[in-house]
């Protein structure tokens, strides 16, 4: 089962951070291989968001939508992802956000496995490129949005 985990400082603020990772629909605009994202239903409570959405991951031939649980701790600053449906047989990430004077502390941590164990095989081979390119798609996407001037 791949795993890993990243730590990475961005030049924003941690509300600003929090904002761009919900906003799943917008992440076809800058995440790699992502071609759609749909939020089916948002929840606020006092000190969380829960949302379901979906996000559809592909390139050429190949493309699978997956249904996701997503929760948001207001008091931890953390935001908790697991898979509900689709091509993931499990998925588990979790991030972890801290204010460090002008910039945000980002930990990311992501655990997955899919149904395929072939393609399973091929990503575990591509994993550690693939999410040093997505992380940094999301660095250079928040410091787009909200780079201090």
């Amino acid at each position: 089962m791949p795993s890993a985990s990243l730590r990475k400082e961005i030049s924003c603020s941690r509300e600003n951070l929090i904002k761009m990772v919900l906003d799943v629909e917008k992440y076809p605009e800058f995440v790699p291989w992502c071609l759609d994202g749909k939020i089916h239903k948002k929840k606020y409570y006092e000190n969380k968001i829960e949302i379901i959405a979906d996000l559809t991951i592909g390139k050429s031939f190949f493309n699978e939508t997956y249904k996701s649980h997503v929760i948001y701790d207001k008091l931890s600053d953390s935001i908790y992802v697991t898979n509900i449906d689709g091509p993931l047989k499990h998925l588990e990430n979790s991030w972890f956000f801290k204010q460090k004077g002008d910039n945000s502390e980002i930990d990311f941590h992501i655990d997955f496995e899919l149904k395929n164990k072939v393609l399973n095989l091929v990503i575990v081979k591509f994993f550690d490129l693939g999410l040093k390119k997505i992380a940094d798609a999301f660095e250079m996407r928040a410091l787009e949005l909200f780079k201090r001037r």
